[in-house]
């Protein structure tokens, strides 16, 4: 088990976004893995049952988007912690799993390293 360094499965269909936010992460001390859309992260969770924590885009290509993943990750891995980014202003609450954070694009990268380890220290 990876406790020292907790692992996070951020999708993000925009590469330079996601690359900046692995940097990000990745420097504060958690270990990434990228999925590109909906489709991907799960077969990636499937996969990789230590992922602490799910870090995803609203607004991506795909069959499902991040709000519709963050609800799946939800009721299939209570145990993975949610964040959720959009430019687009918060979405109302209770459309988000509970627990979760929202991240508003462009998002400040202090803020969401302390919801990273607020989410994963439980």
């Amino acid at each position: 088990m990876t406790a020292h360094h907790p692992v996070i499965l951020i999708v993000e269909d925009e590469a330079l976004v996601r690359l900046s936010a692995v940097g990000m992460l990745e420097d504060a001390g958690f270990r990434m893995i990228e999925a590109a859309n909906g489709d991907e992260a799960l077969e990636l969770l499937e996969a990789d049952s230590d992922v602490q924590l799910l870090f995803t885009d609203i607004n991506m290509p795909g069959a499902i988007n991040g709000l519709a993943l963050a609800k799946r990750v939800h009721d299939r891995w209570p145990h993975i912690g949610i964040m959720v980014a959009s430019a687009r202003p918060m979405q109302p609450p209770h459309e988000l799993p509970a627990g979760s954070r929202f991240e508003q694009k462009p998002y400040s990268p202090a803020t969401v390293v302390r919801h990273a380890r607020e989410l994963t220290s439980a």
